[in-house]
């Protein structure tokens, strides 16, 4: 049996992820892309931008059935997974006690445990020279007042895939971690909703999808194991490492204007 040589995409539907679907054929040899999100209309929308035939697989991966959905479908298709991109993530800008229980429930379900889970439901199916792709943030490195869950799952996703490369280094499978900056995508429409304060005033950067995607594509050519795409958020990753985080919160309260 010939085994199909797969991508599998996460939050495909738009921004990064889309981004990183569109582009995935030109950095591999696929037969087949996997693109998973909720929206299934955006999804099907896709296949008149990349090159290899999609399956298009709408799932919400905050609904524990999925777990056993894509273990029964990668059990059947027995699929050689050469790549995982686990894009999928949302934030949501507010303080936590303003913030409804769901949204904030939702945010660790999504940025950590689906994340997690899909990870290692997909691991078995991936041999020597795979890559996997966790979307972090430059949140992940400093406490965020605010964006305070949000940021906290972040530094979840950049510690489990630093620590992930290293455990599958016997099998010589790369494991990066993305960590972008502010990113132009639909994002901000689930973080800031309409009649709320808005919390985040001054952006230092707005990066562009197709950049981000560029600089991780780079990365894992490289063999790094975590990115930081743009000087402006290496410079801020720099400054947060060096600056007591105490100091780092006042800071980013001053800079917003919050209490």
């Amino acid at each position: 049996m010939i085994m199909k040589k797969i991508a599998i995409v996460t939050g495909a539907s738009s921004g990064i992820g889309r981004e990183f679907a569109r582009t995935a054929p030109k950095h591999g040899p696929f037969d087949e892309i996997w693109v998973i999100a909720r929206n299934q209309e955006r999804l099907e929308e896709l296949q008149w931008d990349v090159s290899v035939p999609l399956k298009i697989l709408p799932m919400d991966l905050t609904d524990p059935s999925f777990i056993v959905r894509m273990q029964t479908l990668l059990e059947e298709q027995q699929p050689d997974v050469r790549l995982l991109i686990n894009a999928s993530g949302f934030g949501r800008f507010r303080a936590v006690e303003k913030t409804s229980l769901e949204d904030n429930l939702g945010m660790i379900d999504l940025n950590c445990r689906a994340l997690a889970a899909m990870t290692q439901i997909v691991l078995p199916y991936m041999q020597k020279g795979a890559q996997i792709i966790e979307i972090a943030s430059v949140a992940s490195f400093q406490p965020i007042p605010y964006i305070n869950i949000y940021g906290a799952t972040k530094a979840f996703v950049l510690s489990y895939a630093r620590a992930l490369n290293r455990e599958l280094k016997q099998r010589k499978i790369h494991v990066l971690a993305l960590c972008p900056f502010w990113t132009r995508t639909r994002f901000f429409d689930r973080a800031i909703q309409e009649g709320e304060e808005i919390v985040v005033k001054h952006y230092a950067a707005m990066y562009e999808p197709e950049f981000i995607v560029k600089s991780a594509w780079k990365a894992l050519r490289w063999k790094r194991d975590f990115c930081v795409p743009g000087w402006k958020a290496k410079l801020q990753v720099l400054g947060v490492k060096i600056l007591p985080h105490r100091l780092v919160m006042t800071i980013w309260q001053k800079q917003q204007k919050l209490k």
